[in-house]
Formats: C-alpha cells, structure tokens, sequence
C-alpha cells in the first residue's frame, strides 16, 4: 500500500493523506471522498508520506491528467504569497492530460513585417534585457514589435503567451495574430466554451498550437516549452484576480519569467509606477501615423453641458463618429467641491474621504477618521461640497432625446457580456452604423476606433478623489488611454468634464507622463507601494456584532507587531454586501516576510485576505 497527501482543488482546506494500492506520481490528479459527502472531490497527489498512525481510506479514482512539477512549484509560490490553501492555488491551472502524444510540429513563421529604426531599437533592447517594460505612446505600434519577439520564439519551436486584459481582447488584435500565425494561435478567455477549450488543450500540447492570446487565465495552461510572456496594457488593473486565489497575472509573471528563465515583455502607453520603479524599460515616442490632438476643457457641473452638445453636433454633421466615457465609479455617488473640483481629504493618510449618507458623515476608509459634512469646502472655502451620480444608461437617454435621428449604443458590462456582442458592436460602430458610442473602462482597452474625431470624458474627477494613493496615476492612465481612441489617423479632439484643469493639462502630453510617474514616486516614497507592501482583510458576516468583534480581535493582535503597522480599521467602502456586513483593515510594512506571517496567523472563517491589494 502506498501513502499519499493529496490536497483538494478549490478547497481551502489543508492536504488530507489517503491511501492506493498502486503507486502513483507527485502532481497526478486523482478523485477522493471526504466524509459526509455523497459526491467525489477533486485533488492533487503533493506529497509521498510514510504509512501513518491513523486509519486512510482509499483514493476513489485515478485520472490521466497531471500537473508538472512548475505548476506545482508556481501554486505553492501562490499559496504562501496570496494567502490561500494550495487546493485553491492549484485550481487556476489547466492540468496535462498524459494521453496526447506531442506532435511535435515544425513550422516556420515570416511575419513580412519591416519595423522602424526606433521600434528596431526596442526590439533589440527587449531581447537583451530578458524582462523588460515597452513604454510606448498610444499608435506607436507595439503590437507590430510583440508580433516580432512572438515570432522568434516559434520559429525555435517554443510556445508563447501573449496576455490582454478582461475579455475585451480586442478582435482587431485577433485578426492580426491569426494573419501571421494561423492556426497557431488560439484565443482564450472565460467565455469561450468548454468544448473549444478542450480543442485548444488538446492543440497546445500536440505542438499545433504555439501561441495562446487571452485574458489571466492564459497563463495557467499546460505549456511544456513556454519561451516568451508579453503582458499588453501591462497597467490594466484587471490583470489582479478579485476572487480567491487573489493573484495578481502581471507580477505572477514577471515571478515566473526569473524563476524560469522565460522572456518577459510588459508594454503600456501609460505604464504602471511599479513597473516604471522595478523593470528597465524602452522609451518609443513615434507614432506611425501624423495625428494631432486638440484637448479643451469643460467645468460645467452638468454631465452634458451645451458646449459639450454644440461639439458633439458639429462633429456629427461633418460625418464623424463621437465616444463618451464615464468612469465605472461614476455610477456611484461622489462628492466633490462645485467651485476647485477638489473633494475632502483625510488629516491622516493623503487620500480622499467617502460619503457615508446614513450617517451623515465623510469617513476615511484608510484609518476610519470621520468628521461630518462640511458646509463648505475646506480647500477654497468658498464651494459646496455636492454629491453627484451619473451614468452610462442616463447618458444614452439624455442624448437620444437630443439627437433623435442619430444612431447612440452603450459599450459598458450590461450591454457588453459575450465576445460576440464585443465584435458586433466594434464592427457596426467601424462600418459606421453608430454615431455616438457610450461607455465605460471598456472603451479605452486599446481598440482601434477608424472614424472618431471627438472623445468626451465625463466623470473623471470621481477617479481622482478617490480615497487610494493610486487615484491620480488610475485618473491620468485612463484618460491618456481614452485619448488615444479619438484622431488616430488625422486630427481628434477631446473634451474633459474636470475642476481640475491644470494637473489634466500638464500630464495629458504622453511626453510628460514620465515626469508624473517620477513625481508620483516621490510622494509614496516610505508610505506606498512600490516602496512598502500593503495588504487588506476583509471580515464578512451576516451577523454585524459577531463581525466587528471579530475586527477588534485581530486589530488588536495585529497591532501587537512591531515590524508590520495597521494603517487603518473600520467599515468598508459598501459597508453591506450580499447581506453581509463588512469591515476590513489595511495593512503595510517594509518587511514582507513579517507581513505574511501576519496575514498567515488570520485564521477566522470571516476574513479574506488581498496581498497587494491594489485599492
């Protein structure tokens, strides 16, 4: 008789010993029982133990996938790192399946593309540094310099992932990969079906197909000769998982790039101040086609105010197409200053404070201060401070009561839910059959708009007095981004709905975003990240009492450590979720080993825990 620990998948319980008269490998996935439960569970042999002292049942099934030894090695990474049981980390990958005979395909790939002197430039810096940051202006063709590296990598037969953020991998993106490499490469996202998947599994590991272009979980899929990663939009805040294992793609990445020896390409128009910190980078400034943008700014305090709809008509009437952009948090309510733009900030953390309408109150969800709502704005002392709330579905209706014979779609998660409604909506509003797109984040990830002259952008203050000492670099990011969907050929205008003009201004210029990223890092220097860790917990409960005493418990220990410092307690942000009542603490330190034993000691049931959290 043989001994196993097998740990469960998806269960957050610790590894269980079970007993099999047949001698089986470490990483074999098999099926076991689990006392009290009819059906089967799914588990993965880890360990080979000694016959222990107590009695084990035996293992039910023995299946024919397997996960190799870097899964393994990459899930106990997860498990400690991000604070999950290794079931839970292991159940993100796609495990082998050991009947598939590797092919073993030759094939030779020639793109016939001819890069620029500068895009040369990085090409050759990329590929020298190993694990590097393309930091390239929106319509300098960096796609273009991915497909180059890709095509490397296949041509010495080795595999490639490239990485997009969401489903919203854009179709355009697809249609150039699949000019190159055909049917080798094969998309993959959460929404494709599980037959298609089991096709592409099948695909990768008889060696047809070499590339796979998708959104995280592209990363965990059986790879035997993995040799290149490209991260696009590696700032996209979407690549960190918000449900457990709470992963973040982007840094998981870059972990298994140095630990095995892969390529790592990251690339951004508006990289990440982490990055920017951590990573050498490539600076590529030109872009492939002449285009000029006119940025104009409106302080309206109406979401479309009548200059804003004077553009908007003349644009229309010169055959144009128009996008308007909310930010996703400008379907919350926010407040801000109707005279400076600015909202109230906290005495104690350098971050902006939430309304709590209930209890009439602005409150730091950093330390939890309160104070109540003042009657004037303490920045200008002139202002009031008021509460707004606007949205994509008030927009569209607002415009289609103004331009009635005109053709207006939103873009934004309740209307956008498959790929398909994703591709036919991008080739009506290409064919132009739409006239004004409105929508939300998704609208900036990188596609390619051929007939928009006009951007607006509504709501992007919200982004700014967010209480995060990320809100400037998430605002200034997404409106670049968004920027960059207006005049890529030719001339494009955008139009910012902002009390704050002169910081929109300044950084608006892609040539100065480097500048604000150097600014930026000095102000978090010795209190955020890159420089410090930081990490939430989350206590949730039906019961509110049961829940905050549970809060006060762990305040309380976790306060007892000298190498870690709470940064603040309290309510969260949505205080009631799913009929739970939520509180969380926010932790830092300089010392990571002293934080996740910390974050390891939490052992209540009510308490998930975000390491790196990026709020």
């Amino acid at each position: 008789m043989f001994y196993y620990e097998v740990s469960l998948l998806k269960s957050p319980l610790n590894p269980l010993t079970y007993q099999s008269e047949e001698e089986l490998q470490v990483g074999r996935k098999v099926a076991v029982k689990i006392r009290n439960r009819k059906t089967l569970s799914d588990g993965v042999i880890i360990k080979v133990v000694e016959k222990p002292e107590f009695k084990c049942v035996d293992i039910e099934e023995i299946t024919n996938e397997y996960y190799d030894s870097k899964m393994l090695e990459i899930s106990h990474f997860v498990s400690q790192y991000y604070v999950c049981s290794l079931g839970e980390a292991l159940s993100v990958y796609a495990p082998f399946n050991n009947e598939i005979k590797d092919k073993e395909e030759e094939l030779t790939f020639d793109c016939q593309i001819s890069l620029s002197t500068q895009q040369s430039k990085a090409y050759d810096f990329l590929n020298e540094k190993k694990q590097a940051l393309l930091f390239a202006n929106t319509g300098s063709g960096k796609t273009e310099i991915y497909i180059k590296i890709i095509e490397k990598h296949l041509n010495e037969n080795k595999q490639a992932i490239l990485l997009m953020p969401e489903i919203s991998l854009t179709p355009q993106m697809q249609k150039r990969l699949e000019k190159v490499f055909d049917k080798s490469v094969a998309i993959w996202h959460s929404k494709i079906t599980k037959k298609k998947k089991t096709e592409i599994l099948q695909g990768l590991q008889e060696g047809s197909i070499k590339l796979i272009a998708g959104a995280r979980s592209a990363l965990f899929l059986p790879y035997s000769n993995l040799g290149v990663i490209v991260v696009d939009e590696e700032h996209d805040e979407s690549y960190k998982s918000d449900s457990k294992p709470r992963f973040h793609t982007k840094d998981l990445s870059i972990y298994m790039a140095k630990k095995f020896d892969i390529q790592l390409v990251l690339g951004s128009a508006t990289v990440s101040t982490s990055s920017f910190h951590k990573i050498p980078f490539f600076r590529l400034t030109q872009t492939y086609h002449d285009t000029s943008k006119k940025y104009s700014f409106d302080d309206s305090d109406d979401s479309l105010s009548v200059s804003v709809l004077n553009q908007i008509s003349k644009t229309l009437e010169s055959k144009n197409q128009v996008i308007i952009f909310l930010p996703t948090r400008a379907n919350f309510k926010y407040q801000i200053c109707t005279s400076c733009g600015k909202s109230v900030e906290c005495p104690y953390c350098s971050v902006s404070m939430s309304l709590h309408k209930n209890d009439l109150a602005l409150k730091c969800h950093y330390c939890g201060y309160a104070q109540q709502i003042p009657q004037v704005c303490p920045s200008c002392n002139t202002g009031i401070i008021h509460n707004l709330r606007v949205g994509t579905a008030q927009i569209e209706e607002e415009l289609n009561e103004i331009f009635k014979d005109k053709v207006i779609k939103r873009f934004d998660r309740d209307k956008v839910k498959t790929n398909t409604q994703l591709k036919t909506i991008l080739n009506e509003f290409n064919k132009g059959d739409i006239d004004i797109l409105v929508g939300t984040q998704m609208l900036s990830k990188g596609h390619d708009y051929h007939n928009v002259k006009l951007a607006v952008v509504l709501g992007i203050d919200s982004l700014l007095n967010m209480n995060s000492y990320k809100a400037r670099e998430r605002a200034l990011s997404l409106l670049i981004q968004i920027s960059g969907r207006s005049g890529r050929k030719g001339e494009g205008e955008v139009i910012i709905q902002t009390k704050n003009e002169e910081f929109f201004d300044f950084y608006l210029n892609e040539s100065n975003y480097e500048e604000f990223l150097e600014t930026e890092l000095e102000f978090r220097e010795g209190l955020y990240p890159p420089y410090l860790k930081m990490a939430k917990v989350i206590f949730a409960h039906t019961n509110g009492l049961k829940v905050k005493d549970e809060l006060d418990f762990y305040v309380k220990k976790l306060k007892e450590n000298k190498d870690i410092e709470v940064v603040g307690f309290g309510q969260s942000p949505i205080f009631k979720m799913a009929n739970k009542f939520r509180y969380e603490i926010i932790l830092r330190s300089s010392n990571v080993k002293a934080l996740l034993t910390s974050l390891h000691s939490i052992t209540s049931p009510m308490a998930s825990i975000d390491m790196d959290t990026i709020y």
